[in-house]
């Protein structure tokens, strides 16, 4: 079964079949996973990755290669910590593999416990940069992925000056959008489900339909923040927990989507109908900005927001040094075979 959509600018008639192909007429659609067989299988524009999809793709056999030259590389440096260097290399094999897949980008996450240290972070960008470059990919196939800190937007705002691009993650308000807007981020991931998780936990409500959906609703009021003030920032949408939220997302910039949820998309012949659409303006949105203080009061005053910053900061860092662990395990049986 077709139907004929009128979603595309121009309102040309287009055939589609399902909510996948629906969805990526009015977004972009990207793959929220390492796992490269998955990105094959689902044919993405781009791709993110974090530690927590690392840690989860390291962990399997068929991604061992990745993993050995990554630690053979290591081995090889003269200066610096070696556990550093392979989980710097890993990211960056793992990213090489999905590049040669995915037409677009694909982001690579700065270490979450750099989030706090505008200039380790702006030295790990660049450090991952050169890597890809060494990897035979340019730097415009990467976007850098960093915490939405005051730190990170410092540092994000530095490296947009050098041509280093930026996806801004762990983005929970309207205050860190407006500053990574403001510091000419490329890219921002504001966390839907996430957001949702901690109104339900913090409300006792049990479920939200799509359009009460405080995650929903957050984004949707950033996107047109966004558009209304003509800023080039994308809004990528992150952290789906069911297919509600991203279909209430369609015509976003961007939504990042995992597997799971792709697949359910591809089997689905249901309408998606457009919610965002960039030319929609308001006379009643007011315009903002922040310097240090003033954002870091937002934040505060922003419970959910500050909570859940802090949290996936934690879950991010920890699951760094769950990688780590593998590694060292791998560093150590590297050594005893030589």
């Amino acid at each position: 079964v077709t139907r004929q959509h009128n979603n595309k600018p121009g309102n040309k008639l287009i055939t589609m079949v399902n909510q996948r192909e629906q969805l990526g007429a009015v977004t972009v659609i990207v793959a929220d996973t390492g796992e490269i067989e998955s990105i094959k299988k689902y044919k993405p524009e781009d791709a993110t990755t974090n530690p927590s999809l690392l840690l989860q793709a390291a962990s399997k056999e068929e991604y061992a290669k990745l993993v050995d030259d990554a630690v053979e590389f290591g081995l090889k440096q003269k200066d610096g910590d070696v556990v550093t260097h392979v989980m710097d290399k890993l990211a960056v094999n793992f990213g090489t593999e999905i590049t040669k897949i995915v037409p677009g980008v694909v982001s690579t996450e700065v270490d979450a416990r750099l989030s706090f240290d505008t200039q380790a972070t702006i030295d790990k960008a660049r450090r991952l940069i050169a890597l890809y470059k060494e990897n035979g990919v340019d730097k415009s196939r990467i976007l850098i992925k960093i915490a939405s800190t005051w730190e990170g937007i410092r540092a994000a705002q530095e490296l947009e000056k050098e041509g280093i691009s930026c996806n801004m993650t762990l983005l929970f308000s309207m205050a860190q959008a407006v500053a990574c807007a403001e510091a000419n981020a490329t890219l921002i991931s504001p966390f839907v489900g996430r957001i949702t998780d901690w109104y339900k936990a913090s409300t006792g409500t049990e479920n939200y339909g799509p359009e009460d959906d405080p995650g929903v609703k957050s984004v949707r009021a950033i996107y047109k923040y966004y558009k209304n003030f003509g800023y080039k920032t994308v809004v990528m949408g992150a952290s789906f927990r069911n297919i509600g939220q991203i279909l209430a997302l369609a015509g976003c910039d961007k939504l990042t989507i995992a597997p799971k949820f792709l697949k359910v998309l591809a089997e689905s012949e249901d309408d998606v109908p457009t919610h965002l659409k960039a030319e929609e303006k308001s006379e009643d949105i007011e315009k903002l900005s922040f310097d240090e203080a003033g954002f870091r009061w937002a934040l505060n005053e922003d419970a959910m927001a500050t909570e859940k910053l802090a949290e996936g900061i934690r879950r991010f860092a920890a699951d760094s040094v769950k990688l780590e662990n593998i590694i060292k395990k791998k560093i150590e049986e590297f050594k005893a075979k030589q």
